[in-house]
């Protein structure tokens, strides 16, 4: 097994405004990109796959480069993924359009392997449903938490520390251009679990063991960190291997889960450490 060495950090020398600094500046950014990503566009912060919005994808076989693929349909394409290369088969998604993207593929002398279509308004069902989905996985989350700890503090810093671990990643595909899919769904709704998972661990050593607040926090840390640190190498060998072996929706999710877990440690031990510590010695105090 893997094991980590989890350093022994001195928070005494940081103040709670320090600590709180870094993760809350890169939430504001996250959401300035988001803001402005929707604002620019007119429409998702995010760009949404054919789950969502409807068209076409096709699984090609041909010889052509992806600009010439992109040549032989009417409809601009919005994303050509080689998935074997070496027998030149890809994923080509096409926008909702009258024509018949098949037909078009075939006249090019593609080998058409497979067709999918979704109707734009299957697509937008499909939409309201995964966002609500991840709404009710969220608010089911703090009605826990709110149950567990039945205090104000703690309670909002797990919650703050779990809704920053999904917008940094979400601003992340912005940026990067990774649309949002069934697939990457799945991924932001594992985030949520995972960033409860290690918050619920440090709340815990924190609040309801017996202990000095630094050394139940550097006991967390040696669990929490080094559960994380071993998700985030798995994930990075599952991105490594699906994009070496051209499988085409893995990419994205792994690329997604390691954004998410490199946030929620950032989240935890300074976001959610310096909310303890003001609970512990300034509003338990008062």
């Amino acid at each position: 097994m893997v094991e980590f060495e989890i350093p022994d950090v001195d928070y005494t020398r940081y103040s709670n405004r320090q600590l709180i600094a870094i993760p809350l500046a890169l939430l504001g950014l996250a959401l300035v990109i988001l803001i402005g990503n929707a604002i620019i566009t007119g429409t998702s912060p995010v760009s949404l796959g054919v789950a969502f919005t409807g068209g076409t994808e096709l699984r090609v076989q041909t010889a052509d480069t992806q600009p010439q693929i992109e040549r032989t349909f009417d409809a601009e394409t919005e994303s050509i993924a080689p998935i074997r290369a070496e027998q030149n088969e890809y994923i080509v998604t096409l926008p909702p359009s009258d024509a018949d993207p098949q037909s078009q593929a075939e006249a090019a002398g593609y080998e058409v392997i497979s067709s999918q279509e979704r109707a734009a308004s299957f697509g937008a069902d499909t939409q309201r449903q995964a966002f609500l989905g991840i709404g009710i996985a969220f608010v089911g989350m703090a009605l826990l938490v709110f149950g567990l700890f039945r205090t104000f503090i703690p309670s909002i810093a797990v919650i703050a520390s779990a809704f920053s671990d999904i917008v940094i990643p979400v601003a992340l595909m912005s940026v990067l251009d990774i649309s949002l899919t069934l697939g990457t769904v799945a991924a932001l709704l594992m985030l949520i679990g995972y960033s409860v998972d290690s918050d619920l661990l440090l709340n815990n050593h924190i609040l309801r063991r017996r202990g000095d607040f630094y050394e139940s926090t550097y006991r967390a840390m040696q669990t929490g960190v080094t559960m994380t640190l071993t998700s985030i190498a798995a994930m990075t060998a599952m991105t490594i291997t699906a994009r070496v072996l051209g499988i085409n929706l893995l990419p994205s999710v792994g690329l997604i889960l390691v954004f998410g877990l490199i946030t929620d440690l950032m989240n935890t031990y300074l976001l959610n450490v310096s909310l303890l510590r003001y609970y512990k010695y300034e509003a338990v105090a008062r």
